[in-house]
């Protein structure tokens, strides 16, 4: 093949994924709007301002968040802001009784599918062997999601990372200060665990040493690892770090500052 055909044909691919790019960014953040009737059946829309009535204080603080910059198409040319409604389904049928917190309306609360109409990676993610309980019912997204908060995530800092506020709301033995501590914890629960959901137990984002090794060794000389002033070159093949009797403590120890019980 010549070089100028191999050229073309490089420009032609680059400029089609450029073009995915460019669809992907501009749809991702619009929602067929015909969702929110399917979420609430035989309801039609009425507007966010007519929820802004009884939620006012939500309306008005949700201007501010990641979730108010999505956009829905005005359904049947009528001009109707439709944010509301594009999560928490049409609302005509929970005005016409009222209001009420399970009156005709869609709670992310009880059920995550409004959250999956648009994270549908995140969905994936559950279907893994190790997550959390989602779809048992036992958790929900806003458990540790905020969605009309400023910050999406409930921890006031970013992410879920830190002093992981809200991985402690559960696990806080894992996030109680030690005598000696892991510094990984520092930055937060997720540089270790992916909170949808991994093939991995624990839900972790490697399986094994691979996980320490993302921070700790240093290759010496071929075929040579040291962690700190140790050599662990034979070490890294009896197991695990955390399961082979080594390194047990791995959220932190208050005996010993090799992180062990």
């Amino acid at each position: 093949m010549k070089k100028g055909t191999i050229l073309l044909l490089c420009a032609g691919l680059g400029y089609i994924t450029i073009l995915g790019m460019i669809f992907s960014c501009t749809t991702t953040s619009r929602m067929d709007i015909t969702t929110g009737k399917q979420l609430v059946r035989g309801a039609d829309f009425v507007g966010k301002q007519t929820c802004a009535m009884c939620h006012s204080h939500i309306v008005e603080k949700f201007k501010h968040t990641v979730h108010s910059r999505h956009q829905f198409p005005v359904n049947d040319n009528q001009d109707l802001d439709l944010i509301c409604e594009g999560c928490h389904g049409a609302g005509s049928l929970h005005l016409e009784v009222g209001g009420g917190r399970d009156a005709n309306i869609v709670d992310p609360e009880e059920t995550p599918t409004p959250c999956f109409q648009c994270h549908q990676n995140i969905q994936a993610r559950f279907l893994q062997r190790y997550s959390h309980p989602l779809r048992l019912g036992k958790v929900s997204c806003t458990d540790c999601h905020s969605p009309h908060g400023k910050d999406i995530f409930l921890s006031s800092g970013t992410l879920v990372g830190g002093s992981s506020p809200v991985c402690r709301q559960c696990h806080r033995e894992k996030v109680a200060p030690h005598v000696f501590e892991h510094e990984a914890r520092r930055e937060g629960c997720t540089s270790c665990h992916n909170p949808h959901g991994t093939i991995n137990d624990k839900m972790l984002v490697q399986r094994d040493n691979n996980l320490c090794l993302r921070c700790h060794g240093q290759i010496t000389s071929a075929g040579s690892i040291n962690m700190g002033d140790f050599s662990h070159t034979s070490r890294l093949a009896e197991g695990v770090c955390w399961s082979s009797g080594c390194h047990t403590a791995v959220h932190g120890s208050n005996i010993n500052p090799h992180l062990r019980y």
